[in-house]
């Protein structure tokens, strides 16, 4: 498998404006991308960071992974992603490894990425996401 780099972090939050308001004026990071992922009910802004990304996902619905995250956690980090230049390769070496997927395929994801998660129990607690971008 190859790993690329931290393509992301993703934070999960209640309320997208006012979180971006704390890293615009306090950081002075502004977003490059706002957008709605509909097929994942929430919406997504893009903080870039020297190389890498902040992501603030807001829920869009209550019956979101990422609403009921919030409600089960609070607000916060909500997964690490790391880019792969294969996304499918590297799903079916994490598969023939026993490694426990949540997305056994992947799915589209914010800013045209391909996604797949790794369920936290195979990775002691964290959320990962693989990523697969065409150029960043």
């Amino acid at each position: 498998m190859n790993l690329k780099n931290i393509d992301h972090i993703g934070i999960a939050v209640t309320n997208l404006q006012e979180s971006l308001s704390f890293w615009e004026t306090s950081l002075g990071i502004e977003p490059h991308s706002i957008e709605e992922v509909a097929e994942q009910k929430l919406r997504t802004a893009f903080l870039p960071v020297d190389g890498t990304e902040i992501e603030l996902l807001e829920p869009t619905s209550a019956d979101s992974s990422v609403a009921k995250f919030i409600e089960k956690h609070g607000e916060g980090l909500h997964h690490i992603a790391i880019r792969v230049d294969d996304i499918e390769a590297a799903l079916a070496e994490l598969k023939a490894k026993g490694i426990q997927l949540i997305d056994e395929t992947p799915r589209n994801g914010a800013g045209g990425a391909r996604i797949a998660f790794v369920h936290p129990r195979a990775t002691h607690g964290v959320l990962l996401e693989l990523c697969e971008r065409k150029q960043k």
